[in-house]
């Protein structure tokens, strides 16, 4: 069998292979996991997947440490930040079990009428169908349990494609899922050996919802070649635009956009990009931001004091450089950073005022970059966040009530933060990218939700 190298992004260094899926391999996924669909004798009831989950959270709690050392090594994010994902993760499954214990259908009105007298009307839940689940690098456990754990909540088979550079916590997590005693071929996991594979895997009539998380390129040419019927949740990133008031608590608020930009070295897909400051405060939050900025450890990931890690691939640390150069070389003030620490590593950069047209103010970042553009009216900062195509998340920094309200009315986005940075996420809430951020709604509740067909009974009786 073929094999994929994953090797850790800090240093280049081998960790282990994982097998490669070939176009054989992916056909035996999918039919497994739709004869199980069709086979309704086969389906596992609810209170089984409710064991199963609880099991899988027990253990999830139980191997915290090594867990997130694992994803740390393999994705780059700091140990620090690797064991908050994983407690999440332990959080996010139990939330399946929540959820799926508390919702059980609907009761429709009948009798109101001539039409509706003599019948009883109810609704319960069902799985959609196959779910082929395609995950991102930047939160390599939790992202697979926000795709995968819904499906085994609902009862869907799921064949997921974790990202190739950090496949080992999918299969990590998959284990875990087994051990608590999920039947393996209710989730198979696949690391195809191309692109095409990956698309065939994809555009399958079989694949009845397709969750994806990753670039708005390839998220929304995968949803322009499904089949006819198949559902889809696409989760892109965005640019994501913070207001800053003349008014906003500095000490408060500067920490918190500086851990919200350059936490997991920005690649985050709500990372604070744009801070629009109030020209008044404008210079202050840029040094303010570049002073913190300056006292984080950069270093490898897997140690407990590194802040910011890694950039995933060495070629994404060329692109930010290339793009923080454009911005310098066009008029921006650079502050702080803005240069490569070894082949993986790239400072902490605070950027002040880069011209509009620049890639750093056009699109997304993801690596460690904070831009902070001063503005002398409101209305001109709403409108110069507002002005890209993508439509995430964004915040507004203020102690007035009123301007809090004033930015909830006039930013887009689909959640807006008051006096918290962007990425701030907790996994049942509602999460999703609006314009070409995305598609549908995450969080693990919405995905449950996604995932299941409401199936209604008419009884008529002359009883009744």
């Amino acid at each position: 069998m073929a094999e994929k190298a994953v090797t850790a992004p800090f240093d280049g260094a081998f960790i282990q292979n994982v097998p490669a899926a070939s176009a054989e391999d992916v056909e035996k996924a999918l039919a497994t996991a739709y004869g199980l669909f069709r086979d309704r004798s086969s389906w596992l009831p609810k209170h089984r997947r409710i064991e199963i989950l609880s099991k899988a959270a027990e253990i999830i709690k139980e191997r915290r440490e090594d867990l997130a050392m694992q994803a740390a090594r393999e994705g780059g994010k700091p140990l620090p930040d690797s064991l908050v994902e994983i407690d999440r993760a332990a959080d996010g499954v139990e939330n399946c079990v929540e959820v799926i214990r508390a919702e059980g259908g609907n009761v429709i009105n009948m009798g109101v009428n001539a039409a509706s007298a003599g019948r009883v009307a109810f609704t319960q839940f069902e799985p959609i169908g196959v779910v082929v689940a395609v995950s991102a690098f930047n939160h390599p456990f939790n992202l697979i349990v926000h795709q995968v754990a819904p499906a085994v909540a609902t009862g869907c088979p799921v064949v997921v494609k974790p990202a190739e550079a950090t496949p080992i916590s999918c299969f990590n997590f998959v284990d875990i899922l087994r051990e608590a005693g999920l039947p393996p071929e209710w989730c198979q996991i696949v690391v195809p050996e191309n692109r095409e594979i990956s698309t065939a895997l994809v555009t399958d009539p079989r694949n009845a919802f397709f969750s994806f998380i990753g670039s708005a390129k390839v998220g929304w040419s995968l949803r322009s070649q499904l089949a006819p019927g198949a559902r889809c949740a696409l989760e892109h990133g965005g640019a994501a635009p913070v207001i800053f008031a003349a008014d906003a608590d500095l000490d408060d608020s500067l920490p918190r956009l500086a851990k919200g930009g350059l936490y997991h070295a920005g690649q985050v897909c709500v990372s604070v990009q744009r801070v629009f400051a109030d020209q008044a405060v404008a210079g202050t939050v840029a040094d303010g931001l570049a002073a913190l900025a300056d006292k984080m450890k950069v270093d490898d990931p897997t140690l407990p004091d590194t802040e910011v890690g890694p950039i995933i691939k060495k070629s994404e640390a060329d692109r930010i450089e290339e793009w923080v150069n454009e911005a310098v070389s066009g008029g921006a003030k650079l502050v702080t950073g803005g240069k490569r620490l070894s082949d993986s590593l790239y400072a902490p950069t605070i950027l002040l005022n880069p011209p509009p047209d620049v890639r750093v103010s056009t699109m997304e970042i993801f690596g460690p970059v904070i831009c902070v553009y001063s503005y002398s009216d409101m209305d001109e900062a709403f409108m110069r966040a507002n002005a890209l195509p993508v439509a995430f998340q964004a915040a507004v920094f203020t102690k007035n009530i009123d301007t809090a309200l004033r930015a909830y009315k006039n930013l887009d986005g689909t959640a807006i933060m008051v006096n918290e940075h962007t990425a701030f996420r907790v996994d049942w809430m509602p999460f999703a990218g609006a314009r070409q951020s995305g598609h549908g709604v995450g969080g693990i509740p919405y995905t449950i939700h996604e995932m299941q067909t409401e199936k209604m009974m008419v009884l008529r009786s002359d009883v009744l």
